[in-house]
Protein backbone atom coordinates (compact mmCIF):
# COMPACT_ATOMS: atom_id res chain seq x y z
CA UNK A 1 0.00 0.00 0.00
CA UNK A 2 1.22 3.43 -0.34
CA UNK A 3 3.32 4.31 1.77
CA UNK A 4 0.66 4.89 4.35
CA UNK A 5 -0.61 2.73 4.61
CA UNK A 6 -1.20 1.32 4.57
CA UNK A 7 -2.75 -2.44 3.84
CA UNK A 8 -6.18 -9.27 4.01
CA UNK A 9 -7.41 -13.08 3.46
CA UNK A 10 -9.77 -13.86 6.11
CA UNK A 11 -12.05 -17.12 4.96
CA UNK A 12 -9.97 -19.63 6.76
CA UNK A 13 -9.07 -16.92 9.79
CA UNK A 14 -5.83 -15.66 8.41
CA UNK A 15 -5.17 -12.14 9.73
CA UNK A 16 -2.38 -9.70 10.08
CA UNK A 17 -1.14 -10.26 13.80
CA UNK A 18 -2.29 -7.85 16.24
CA UNK A 19 -3.06 -7.31 20.13
CA UNK A 20 -5.21 -9.75 21.79
CA UNK A 21 -5.22 -7.05 24.32
CA UNK A 22 -4.82 -3.82 22.76
CA UNK A 23 -4.30 -1.60 25.76
CA UNK A 24 -5.89 1.94 25.84
CA UNK A 25 -8.96 1.91 27.86
CA UNK A 26 -9.86 5.15 28.38
CA UNK A 27 -9.59 6.67 32.21
CA UNK A 28 -12.84 8.44 33.93
CA UNK A 29 -15.37 7.49 36.44
CA UNK A 30 -17.45 6.58 33.32
CA UNK A 31 -16.12 4.04 30.92
CA UNK A 32 -19.25 3.84 28.71
CA UNK A 33 -18.85 5.66 25.45
CA UNK A 34 -21.86 8.43 24.27
CA UNK A 35 -22.45 10.43 21.41
CA UNK A 36 -21.07 14.48 21.50
CA UNK A 37 -18.13 16.13 21.91
CA UNK A 38 -14.59 17.10 19.60
CA UNK A 39 -12.75 14.65 18.87
CA UNK A 40 -9.22 15.95 17.76
CA UNK A 41 -6.51 13.77 15.48
CA UNK A 42 -2.63 14.96 15.42
CA UNK A 43 -1.16 13.94 13.07
CA UNK A 44 2.24 13.98 11.73
CA UNK A 45 1.59 13.83 7.99
CA UNK A 46 -0.93 15.55 6.48
CA UNK A 47 -4.26 13.78 4.85
CA UNK A 48 -2.79 14.66 1.19
CA UNK A 49 -4.74 13.60 -1.99
CA UNK A 50 -8.63 13.12 -0.05
CA UNK A 51 -10.11 12.17 -2.82
CA UNK A 52 -11.52 8.67 -3.20
CA UNK A 53 -9.18 7.69 -6.37
CA UNK A 54 -6.28 8.48 -5.26
CA UNK A 55 -6.14 7.50 -1.98
CA UNK A 56 -4.48 4.26 -1.37
CA UNK A 57 -5.71 2.17 1.51
CA UNK A 58 -5.82 -0.62 3.75
CA UNK A 59 -9.72 -1.48 4.49
CA UNK A 60 -10.57 1.83 3.76
CA UNK A 61 -8.35 4.11 5.55
CA UNK A 62 -8.62 5.40 9.10
CA UNK A 63 -9.93 9.28 8.72
CA UNK A 64 -11.25 8.74 4.77
CA UNK A 65 -13.33 5.59 5.58
CA UNK A 66 -15.70 8.68 7.88
CA UNK A 67 -16.09 10.39 4.75
CA UNK A 68 -16.20 7.50 2.16
CA UNK A 69 -18.41 3.97 2.11
CA UNK A 70 -17.58 1.28 -0.08
CA UNK A 71 -19.16 -1.71 -0.86
CA UNK A 72 -17.48 -3.86 1.57
CA UNK A 73 -15.01 -2.55 4.48
CA UNK A 74 -13.09 -3.77 7.26
CA UNK A 75 -14.88 -5.50 10.56
CA UNK A 76 -14.85 -2.80 13.31
CA UNK A 77 -13.78 -5.08 15.83
CA UNK A 78 -10.57 -5.70 18.33
CA UNK A 79 -8.23 -8.69 17.30
CA UNK A 80 -8.54 -11.35 15.01
CA UNK A 81 -12.61 -10.71 14.93
CA UNK A 82 -11.68 -7.24 12.98
CA UNK A 83 -9.55 -9.44 10.80
CA UNK A 84 -12.96 -10.13 8.52
CA UNK A 85 -14.42 -8.05 5.07
CA UNK A 86 -17.84 -7.36 5.85
CA UNK A 87 -20.63 -5.49 3.60
CA UNK A 88 -21.06 -1.93 3.91
CA UNK A 89 -23.01 -0.09 0.96
CA UNK A 90 -23.60 -3.63 -0.57
CA UNK A 91 -26.10 -6.38 1.41
CA UNK A 92 -23.27 -8.64 1.42
CA UNK A 93 -19.78 -9.03 0.32
CA UNK A 94 -20.70 -9.91 -2.75
CA UNK A 95 -21.75 -13.00 -5.22
CA UNK A 96 -19.10 -14.52 -7.62
CA UNK A 97 -19.89 -16.67 -10.25
CA UNK A 98 -18.30 -20.11 -10.20
CA UNK A 99 -14.99 -19.37 -11.19
CA UNK A 100 -14.95 -15.77 -9.77
CA UNK A 101 -14.89 -13.94 -13.18
CA UNK A 102 -17.82 -12.53 -12.28
CA UNK A 103 -18.91 -10.44 -8.69
CA UNK A 104 -22.35 -8.90 -8.53
CA UNK A 105 -23.55 -6.56 -5.64
CA UNK A 106 -26.24 -4.62 -3.86
CA UNK A 107 -27.10 -1.90 -2.65
CA UNK A 108 -28.60 -1.61 0.46
CA UNK A 109 -31.80 0.51 0.42
CA UNK A 110 -31.89 4.30 1.48
CA UNK A 111 -28.58 5.26 1.14
CA UNK A 112 -28.11 8.93 0.70
CA UNK A 113 -25.72 11.49 0.37
CA UNK A 114 -24.75 14.04 2.30
CA UNK A 115 -27.18 16.25 0.45
CA UNK A 116 -30.21 13.82 1.01
CA UNK A 117 -29.91 12.61 -2.50
CA UNK A 118 -29.71 9.06 -3.22
CA UNK A 119 -26.68 6.86 -4.00
CA UNK A 120 -26.80 4.76 -7.10
CA UNK A 121 -24.94 1.71 -8.87
CA UNK A 122 -24.00 3.96 -11.30
CA UNK A 123 -22.37 6.61 -8.92
CA UNK A 124 -20.30 3.72 -7.48
CA UNK A 125 -19.36 2.91 -11.12
CA UNK A 126 -18.43 6.52 -12.07
CA UNK A 127 -16.19 6.82 -8.91
CA UNK A 128 -14.06 3.40 -9.85
CA UNK A 129 -13.81 5.08 -13.48
CA UNK A 130 -12.59 8.74 -12.71
CA UNK A 131 -9.83 6.55 -10.58
CA UNK A 132 -8.03 5.78 -14.05
CA UNK A 133 -7.88 9.31 -14.89
CA UNK A 134 -4.00 9.45 -15.12
CA UNK A 135 -4.50 13.46 -13.00
CA UNK A 136 -6.11 11.48 -10.05
CA UNK A 137 -3.94 8.77 -9.93
CA UNK A 138 -2.40 7.29 -6.82
CA UNK A 139 -5.04 4.61 -5.53
CA UNK A 140 -4.56 0.52 -5.14
CA UNK A 141 -3.44 -0.62 -9.17
CA UNK A 142 -5.58 -3.83 -9.13
CA UNK A 143 -9.21 -2.74 -11.11
CA UNK A 144 -6.33 -1.56 -14.43
CA UNK A 145 -5.30 -5.07 -14.43
CA UNK A 146 -8.27 -7.12 -12.98
CA UNK A 147 -11.37 -5.62 -14.93
CA UNK A 148 -11.57 -6.83 -18.46
CA UNK A 149 -10.57 -4.39 -21.36
CA UNK A 150 -9.19 -2.18 -18.64
CA UNK A 151 -5.92 -1.90 -19.10
CA UNK A 152 -5.88 0.88 -21.15
CA UNK A 153 -8.79 3.23 -20.02
CA UNK A 154 -8.21 6.77 -19.27
CA UNK A 155 -11.19 7.93 -17.00
CA UNK A 156 -14.37 9.11 -18.06
CA UNK A 157 -12.40 13.11 -18.53
CA UNK A 158 -11.14 11.37 -22.24
CA UNK A 159 -13.55 8.41 -22.59
CA UNK A 160 -17.30 9.15 -22.10
CA UNK A 161 -17.98 5.57 -22.78
CA UNK A 162 -16.86 4.03 -20.01
CA UNK A 163 -16.25 0.79 -18.44
CA UNK A 164 -17.49 -1.84 -19.78
CA UNK A 165 -16.97 -4.55 -17.58
CA UNK A 166 -18.98 -2.39 -14.99
CA UNK A 167 -22.63 -3.20 -15.40
CA UNK A 168 -25.28 -1.39 -13.61
CA UNK A 169 -28.47 -2.73 -14.71
CA UNK A 170 -30.42 -0.98 -12.11
CA UNK A 171 -30.07 1.72 -9.65
CA UNK A 172 -29.13 -0.99 -6.92
CA UNK A 173 -27.23 -3.28 -9.12
CA UNK A 174 -23.32 -3.69 -9.66
CA UNK A 175 -21.80 -6.22 -12.11
CA UNK A 176 -18.25 -6.66 -12.37
CA UNK A 177 -16.58 -8.56 -14.52
CA UNK A 178 -12.87 -9.86 -14.75
CA UNK A 179 -10.26 -11.08 -17.14
CA UNK A 180 -9.34 -13.91 -14.91
CA UNK A 181 -10.57 -15.20 -11.60
CA UNK A 182 -10.13 -13.44 -8.12
CA UNK A 183 -11.61 -14.75 -5.17
CA UNK A 184 -10.35 -11.86 -3.16
CA UNK A 185 -12.63 -9.13 -4.96
CA UNK A 186 -14.51 -8.63 -1.58
CA UNK A 187 -11.21 -7.82 -0.20
CA UNK A 188 -10.40 -5.07 -3.26
CA UNK A 189 -14.19 -3.61 -2.53
CA UNK A 190 -12.93 -2.12 0.63
CA UNK A 191 -10.17 0.77 -1.20
CA UNK A 192 -11.88 3.86 -1.58
CA UNK A 193 -11.80 3.69 -5.18
CA UNK A 194 -15.45 2.15 -4.56
CA UNK A 195 -16.97 4.89 -2.63
CA UNK A 196 -19.95 6.54 -4.82
CA UNK A 197 -18.85 10.13 -6.55
CA UNK A 198 -21.78 12.03 -8.25
CA UNK A 199 -20.75 12.79 -12.04
CA UNK A 200 -22.79 16.26 -11.27
CA UNK A 201 -20.83 16.89 -8.60
CA UNK A 202 -17.24 16.16 -9.60
CA UNK A 203 -15.07 18.87 -9.53
CA UNK A 204 -11.79 17.02 -11.23
CA UNK A 205 -8.51 17.69 -9.19
CA UNK A 206 -10.45 19.99 -6.75
CA UNK A 207 -12.99 17.21 -5.58
CA UNK A 208 -10.77 16.30 -2.75
CA UNK A 209 -11.60 20.17 -1.43
CA UNK A 210 -14.77 18.97 -0.87
CA UNK A 211 -15.92 15.85 -1.44
CA UNK A 212 -19.42 14.33 -1.27
CA UNK A 213 -19.76 12.46 1.38
CA UNK A 214 -21.56 9.20 1.73
CA UNK A 215 -20.29 8.15 5.28
CA UNK A 216 -20.89 9.54 8.70
CA UNK A 217 -19.14 12.65 8.47
CA UNK A 218 -18.94 15.47 5.83
CA UNK A 219 -15.77 17.60 5.10
CA UNK A 220 -15.90 21.43 6.42
CA UNK A 221 -12.66 22.77 5.73
CA UNK A 222 -9.29 21.26 3.87
CA UNK A 223 -6.83 23.12 4.27
CA UNK A 224 -3.02 23.37 2.72
CA UNK A 225 -3.71 20.09 1.26
CA UNK A 226 -4.80 17.91 4.15
CA UNK A 227 -2.55 19.57 6.89
CA UNK A 228 -6.28 21.03 8.95
CA UNK A 229 -9.40 18.47 7.78
CA UNK A 230 -12.70 19.75 9.94
CA UNK A 231 -15.28 17.10 9.87
CA UNK A 232 -18.93 17.29 11.30
CA UNK A 233 -21.77 15.08 11.24
CA UNK A 234 -23.29 14.19 8.02
CA UNK A 235 -27.23 14.23 8.84
CA UNK A 236 -28.45 12.02 5.77
CA UNK A 237 -26.08 9.11 7.28
CA UNK A 238 -27.81 6.62 8.89
CA UNK A 239 -26.68 3.98 11.45
CA UNK A 240 -29.94 1.82 9.91
CA UNK A 241 -27.57 1.27 7.28
CA UNK A 242 -24.29 1.15 8.32
CA UNK A 243 -23.03 -0.96 11.63
CA UNK A 244 -20.03 -0.76 11.57
CA UNK A 245 -19.18 3.06 11.89
CA UNK A 246 -20.21 4.29 15.81
CA UNK A 247 -19.93 8.18 14.83
CA UNK A 248 -19.68 9.16 18.22
CA UNK A 249 -18.69 12.49 18.55
CA UNK A 250 -20.39 15.44 16.20
CA UNK A 251 -17.07 16.80 15.42
CA UNK A 252 -13.52 15.49 14.01
CA UNK A 253 -10.81 17.88 13.73
CA UNK A 254 -7.69 16.47 11.97
CA UNK A 255 -4.02 18.78 12.43
CA UNK A 256 -0.90 17.85 10.95
CA UNK A 257 2.37 18.71 10.12
CA UNK A 258 3.00 18.22 13.88
CA UNK A 259 6.29 17.05 15.11
CA UNK A 260 5.96 13.69 16.78
CA UNK A 261 7.78 14.26 19.84
CA UNK A 262 5.23 17.27 19.94
CA UNK A 263 1.93 14.74 19.46
CA UNK A 264 2.95 12.16 21.87
CA UNK A 265 3.57 15.03 24.43
CA UNK A 266 0.55 16.73 23.86
CA UNK A 267 -0.97 13.21 24.30
CA UNK A 268 0.63 12.41 27.41
CA UNK A 269 -0.03 16.00 29.18
CA UNK A 270 -4.16 15.70 27.82
CA UNK A 271 -4.60 18.95 28.35
CA UNK A 272 -7.62 21.38 27.42
CA UNK A 273 -8.97 19.77 24.07
CA UNK A 274 -5.65 17.30 23.96
CA UNK A 275 -7.55 15.42 26.44
CA UNK A 276 -9.90 13.89 23.97
CA UNK A 277 -7.31 13.40 21.23
CA UNK A 278 -5.88 10.37 19.52
CA UNK A 279 -3.39 10.02 16.46
CA UNK A 280 -3.67 7.97 13.37
CA UNK A 281 -0.04 8.00 12.56
CA UNK A 282 2.81 8.82 15.09
CA UNK A 283 4.32 6.62 17.38
CA UNK A 284 5.50 6.38 20.75
CA UNK A 285 9.33 7.08 20.79
CA UNK A 286 12.17 5.52 22.78
CA UNK A 287 12.07 8.06 25.37
CA UNK A 288 8.27 8.27 25.66
CA UNK A 289 8.35 4.66 26.07
CA UNK A 290 10.60 5.01 28.92
CA UNK A 291 8.30 7.37 30.55
CA UNK A 292 5.41 5.13 30.07
CA UNK A 293 6.75 2.10 31.18
CA UNK A 294 7.14 4.19 35.12
CA UNK A 295 3.55 5.71 35.04
CA UNK A 296 0.23 3.56 35.43
CA UNK A 297 -2.21 5.95 34.11
CA UNK A 298 -0.15 6.48 31.03
CA UNK A 299 0.37 2.84 30.44
CA UNK A 300 -3.66 2.27 30.51
CA UNK A 301 -4.01 4.59 27.37
CA UNK A 302 -1.16 2.94 25.47
CA UNK A 303 -2.79 0.71 22.65
CA UNK A 304 0.25 -1.97 20.96
CA UNK A 305 -0.58 -3.23 17.22
CA UNK A 306 1.32 -5.06 14.13
CA UNK A 307 0.29 -4.51 10.81
CA UNK A 308 1.38 -6.38 7.93
CA UNK A 309 3.92 -3.79 7.04
CA UNK A 310 7.62 -3.66 5.90
CA UNK A 311 10.18 -0.86 5.66
CA UNK A 312 12.66 -1.84 2.86
CA UNK A 313 15.80 -0.27 0.55
CA UNK A 314 14.09 0.08 -2.85
CA UNK A 315 16.39 -0.32 -6.22
CA UNK A 316 15.75 1.27 -9.56
CA UNK A 317 17.37 -1.12 -11.50
CA UNK A 318 17.65 1.36 -14.62
CA UNK A 319 19.86 4.15 -12.91
CA UNK A 320 23.31 3.01 -12.19
CA UNK A 321 25.26 1.53 -10.29
CA UNK A 322 22.09 -0.58 -9.61
CA UNK A 323 21.78 -2.24 -12.93
CA UNK A 324 24.67 -4.88 -11.25
CA UNK A 325 23.12 -7.10 -9.55
CA UNK A 326 26.14 -7.55 -7.39
CA UNK A 327 26.11 -3.77 -6.34
CA UNK A 328 22.77 -4.31 -4.75
CA UNK A 329 24.11 -7.53 -2.99
CA UNK A 330 26.52 -5.95 -1.78
CA UNK A 331 24.31 -3.27 -0.35
CA UNK A 332 22.35 -5.84 0.73
CA UNK A 333 25.13 -7.79 2.99
CA UNK A 334 26.42 -4.08 4.69
CA UNK A 335 22.76 -3.52 5.97
CA UNK A 336 23.50 -3.58 9.67
CA UNK A 337 19.74 -4.22 10.88
CA UNK A 338 20.99 -4.02 14.26
CA UNK A 339 21.79 -0.24 13.80
CA UNK A 340 18.84 0.26 11.96
CA UNK A 341 16.58 -0.92 14.26
CA UNK A 342 17.79 1.39 17.06
CA UNK A 343 17.48 3.66 14.84
CA UNK A 344 13.76 3.29 14.41
CA UNK A 345 13.05 3.16 18.11
CA UNK A 346 14.47 0.08 19.18
CA UNK A 347 12.92 -3.59 19.43
CA UNK A 348 10.17 -2.89 21.06
CA UNK A 349 8.92 -0.71 18.13
CA UNK A 350 10.82 -2.37 15.24
CA UNK A 351 11.53 -5.65 14.54
CA UNK A 352 14.36 -6.67 11.95
CA UNK A 353 12.83 -8.26 8.46
CA UNK A 354 14.87 -9.92 5.96
CA UNK A 355 12.02 -11.27 3.95
CA UNK A 356 9.75 -8.79 2.03
CA UNK A 357 6.42 -10.88 3.17
CA UNK A 358 5.74 -9.73 6.69
CA UNK A 359 6.50 -12.55 9.29
CA UNK A 360 2.68 -13.50 9.72
CA UNK A 361 1.12 -16.96 8.64
CA UNK A 362 -1.47 -15.35 6.91
CA UNK A 363 0.91 -13.73 3.97
CA UNK A 364 2.61 -16.51 3.39
CA UNK A 365 5.91 -15.75 5.66
CA UNK A 366 8.69 -18.16 5.15
CA UNK A 367 11.61 -17.79 6.96
CA UNK A 368 15.00 -16.96 4.04
CA UNK A 369 17.97 -14.72 4.48
CA UNK A 370 19.07 -14.07 0.70
CA UNK A 371 22.15 -12.54 1.91
CA UNK A 372 22.84 -13.78 5.07
CA UNK A 373 24.88 -10.93 7.10
CA UNK A 374 23.88 -11.35 10.85
CA UNK A 375 22.57 -8.80 12.48
CA UNK A 376 25.30 -6.64 11.85
CA UNK A 377 25.94 -6.87 8.58
CA UNK A 378 28.97 -8.18 6.71
CA UNK A 379 31.35 -5.50 5.54
CA UNK A 380 33.65 -8.22 4.39
CA UNK A 381 31.50 -9.87 1.92
CA UNK A 382 30.32 -6.34 0.73
CA UNK A 383 33.68 -5.23 -0.64
CA UNK A 384 34.37 -8.48 -2.22
CA UNK A 385 30.90 -8.07 -4.08
CA UNK A 386 31.82 -4.94 -4.63
CA UNK A 387 35.27 -5.83 -6.48
CA UNK A 388 33.59 -8.58 -8.67
CA UNK A 389 31.11 -5.82 -9.66
CA UNK A 390 34.32 -3.80 -10.45
CA UNK A 391 34.59 -1.33 -7.99
CA UNK A 392 37.68 -2.54 -5.88
CA UNK A 393 37.97 0.80 -4.30
CA UNK A 394 34.58 1.40 -3.31
CA UNK A 395 31.68 3.63 -5.04
CA UNK A 396 30.04 6.90 -4.13
CA UNK A 397 25.88 6.40 -4.21
CA UNK A 398 23.03 9.03 -3.07
CA UNK A 399 20.24 7.62 -0.81
CA UNK A 400 16.96 9.61 -0.53
CA UNK A 401 14.98 9.76 1.99
CA UNK A 402 11.92 11.63 3.69
CA UNK A 403 12.59 14.28 6.27
CA UNK A 404 9.88 13.47 7.95
CA UNK A 405 10.09 12.00 11.51
CA UNK A 406 8.95 8.74 10.99
CA UNK A 407 11.48 6.94 12.44
CA UNK A 408 10.89 4.74 8.69
CA UNK A 409 11.47 6.82 5.73
CA UNK A 410 13.75 9.13 7.79
CA UNK A 411 16.94 10.68 8.19
CA UNK A 412 17.84 8.78 11.21
CA UNK A 413 17.25 5.23 9.24
CA UNK A 414 19.26 6.78 6.78
CA UNK A 415 22.28 8.26 8.50
CA UNK A 416 21.79 4.33 10.02
CA UNK A 417 22.64 2.85 6.91
CA UNK A 418 25.15 5.68 5.46
CA UNK A 419 27.03 4.56 8.57
CA UNK A 420 27.25 0.78 7.84
CA UNK A 421 27.65 1.30 4.44
CA UNK A 422 30.72 3.01 4.76
CA UNK A 423 32.25 0.08 6.56
CA UNK A 424 32.24 -1.89 3.29
CA UNK A 425 33.53 1.13 1.38
CA UNK A 426 30.17 2.52 -0.15
CA UNK A 427 30.51 6.06 0.73
CA UNK A 428 27.03 7.02 0.62
CA UNK A 429 25.16 10.96 0.26
CA UNK A 430 21.81 11.53 1.98
CA UNK A 431 19.43 13.29 -0.58
CA UNK A 432 16.61 14.44 2.34
CA UNK A 433 13.28 15.91 0.37
CA UNK A 434 10.17 16.74 2.26
CA UNK A 435 7.37 14.04 2.73
CA UNK A 436 5.21 15.20 -0.52
CA UNK A 437 7.70 15.71 -2.57
CA UNK A 438 9.86 12.77 -1.47
CA UNK A 439 6.57 10.75 -2.46
CA UNK A 440 6.04 12.13 -5.83
CA UNK A 441 9.70 11.61 -7.00
CA UNK A 442 9.95 8.11 -5.82
CA UNK A 443 6.85 7.28 -6.91
CA UNK A 444 7.14 8.39 -10.69
CA UNK A 445 8.70 6.13 -12.95
CA UNK A 446 10.21 9.65 -14.30
CA UNK A 447 11.88 10.86 -11.54
CA UNK A 448 12.52 7.80 -9.33
CA UNK A 449 15.78 7.63 -7.93
CA UNK A 450 18.06 4.86 -8.22
CA UNK A 451 18.37 3.90 -4.26
CA UNK A 452 15.53 4.84 -1.92
CA UNK A 453 13.67 3.98 1.46
CA UNK A 454 10.33 2.80 1.12
CA UNK A 455 7.58 0.82 2.76
CA UNK A 456 5.00 -1.13 1.75
CA UNK A 457 1.51 -2.11 4.10
CA UNK A 458 -1.15 -4.94 3.36
CA UNK A 459 -3.86 -4.08 1.26
CA UNK A 460 -5.33 -7.45 3.27
CA UNK A 461 -3.66 -10.09 4.72
CA UNK A 462 -2.47 -12.03 2.09
CA UNK A 463 0.78 -12.27 -0.19
CA UNK A 464 -1.34 -11.07 -2.85
CA UNK A 465 -1.40 -7.52 -2.48
CA UNK A 466 1.88 -7.62 -0.86
CA UNK A 467 3.67 -9.00 -3.67
CA UNK A 468 1.56 -8.14 -6.61
CA UNK A 469 1.66 -4.11 -6.21
CA UNK A 470 5.15 -4.19 -6.20
CA UNK A 471 6.68 -6.85 -8.43
CA UNK A 472 4.05 -7.69 -10.84
CA UNK A 473 4.97 -6.01 -13.88
CA UNK A 474 1.87 -5.06 -15.53
CA UNK A 475 1.33 -2.79 -13.05
CA UNK A 476 4.22 -0.70 -13.52
CA UNK A 477 2.49 2.86 -14.26
CA UNK A 478 4.38 4.88 -16.45
CA UNK A 479 1.80 8.04 -16.09
CA UNK A 480 1.30 8.08 -12.36
CA UNK A 481 1.63 6.62 -9.05
CA UNK A 482 3.99 3.89 -9.77
CA UNK A 483 4.82 1.49 -6.92
CA UNK A 484 7.17 -1.07 -8.82
CA UNK A 485 9.95 0.93 -8.15
CA UNK A 486 12.72 -2.05 -9.69
CA UNK A 487 10.08 -2.04 -12.74
CA UNK A 488 10.11 -5.52 -12.28
CA UNK A 489 8.81 -7.65 -15.49
CA UNK A 490 9.51 -10.76 -15.02
CA UNK A 491 7.21 -13.22 -16.91
CA UNK A 492 7.23 -16.14 -14.62
CA UNK A 493 6.73 -13.72 -11.87
CA UNK A 494 3.49 -12.36 -12.90
CA UNK A 495 2.52 -16.31 -14.35
CA UNK A 496 3.16 -17.16 -10.59
CA UNK A 497 0.81 -14.50 -9.35
CA UNK A 498 -1.85 -15.38 -11.65
CA UNK A 499 -1.55 -19.04 -10.67
CA UNK A 500 -1.75 -18.28 -6.67
CA UNK A 501 -4.62 -15.68 -7.39
CA UNK A 502 -7.01 -18.86 -8.98
CA UNK A 503 -6.57 -20.85 -5.88
CA UNK A 504 -9.09 -21.08 -3.33
CA UNK A 505 -7.32 -22.96 -0.12
CA UNK A 506 -5.75 -19.93 1.40
CA UNK A 507 -3.09 -22.16 3.05
CA UNK A 508 -2.16 -23.73 -0.09
CA UNK A 509 -2.01 -20.13 -1.49
CA UNK A 510 0.07 -18.85 1.58
CA UNK A 511 2.51 -21.14 1.38
CA UNK A 512 3.24 -20.35 -2.25
CA UNK A 513 3.39 -16.94 -1.96
CA UNK A 514 6.33 -17.67 0.34
CA UNK A 515 7.81 -19.66 -2.17
CA UNK A 516 7.49 -16.55 -4.17
CA UNK A 517 8.45 -14.32 -1.67
CA UNK A 518 11.88 -16.44 -1.55
CA UNK A 519 12.56 -16.35 -5.55
CA UNK A 520 12.18 -12.53 -5.93
CA UNK A 521 13.86 -11.86 -3.00
CA UNK A 522 17.19 -13.54 -4.24
CA UNK A 523 17.44 -10.81 -6.59
CA UNK A 524 18.08 -8.26 -4.45
CA UNK A 525 15.79 -5.74 -5.90
CA UNK A 526 14.76 -4.88 -2.25
CA UNK A 527 16.72 -5.12 0.96
CA UNK A 528 13.89 -5.74 3.86
CA UNK A 529 14.95 -3.77 7.02
CA UNK A 530 12.49 -4.13 9.47
CA UNK A 531 8.47 -4.44 10.22
CA UNK A 532 7.23 -1.80 12.79
CA UNK A 533 5.40 -2.45 15.75
CA UNK A 534 2.62 0.62 16.59
CA UNK A 535 2.68 1.77 20.72
CA UNK A 536 0.58 5.10 20.52
CA UNK A 537 -0.70 6.84 22.97
CA UNK A 538 -4.92 8.52 23.49
CA UNK A 539 -6.20 11.19 25.47
CA UNK A 540 -7.11 10.53 28.77
CA UNK A 541 -10.59 11.36 28.04
CA UNK A 542 -10.76 8.67 25.07
CA UNK A 543 -13.49 5.72 25.25
CA UNK A 544 -13.70 2.75 22.69
CA UNK A 545 -10.43 1.83 21.21
CA UNK A 546 -10.50 -0.62 19.23
CA UNK A 547 -7.24 -2.43 17.61
CA UNK A 548 -8.21 -4.81 15.20
CA UNK A 549 -5.67 -7.10 13.41
CA UNK A 550 -6.77 -5.75 9.64
CA UNK A 551 -4.63 -1.99 10.73
CA UNK A 552 -2.98 -2.64 13.73
CA UNK A 553 -4.09 0.03 15.06
CA UNK A 554 -6.80 2.74 16.97
CA UNK A 555 -9.92 2.38 14.41
CA UNK A 556 -11.27 6.27 14.63
CA UNK A 557 -14.73 5.26 13.96
CA UNK A 558 -15.03 3.66 16.87
CA UNK A 559 -13.93 6.24 19.29
CA UNK A 560 -15.92 8.18 21.89
CA UNK A 561 -14.87 11.26 23.92
CA UNK A 562 -17.54 10.97 26.53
Amino acid sequence: MAAASVSLVVAAGAAACGPKDSGAKGSGGDSTPHKGGTLTVLNSEPQTDFDPARLYTSGGGNVPSLVFRTLTTRNRANGAAGAKVVPDLATDTGRPNKDATVWTYTLKKGLKYEDGTPITSADIKYGIERSFAPELSGGAPYLRDWLTGAADYQGPYKDKKGLSAIETPDERTIVFHLNKPEGEFPFLATQTQFAPVPKAKDTGTKYEEHPVSSGPYEVVKNENDGEHVLLKRNPNWSAATDDQRKAYPDTIDVRSGLDSSVIDQRLSASQGADAAAVTTDTNLGPAELAKVTGDKELAARVGTGHFGYTNYIAFNPTVKPFDNPKVREAIAYAVDRSSVVNAAGGSALAEPATTFLPNQKSFGYTPYDPFPAGASGNPAKAKELLAQAGYKNGLTVTLTHSNAKDFATSPEIATALQDALKKAGITVKLQGLEDNDYRDTVHSVKTEPGFFLAGWGADWPSGGPFLAPIFDGRQIVKDGANFNASQLNDKSVNDEIDSINKLTDLDAAAKRWGALDQKIGGKALVVPLFHPVYKRLVGKDIRNVVISDWTGVLDISQVAVK
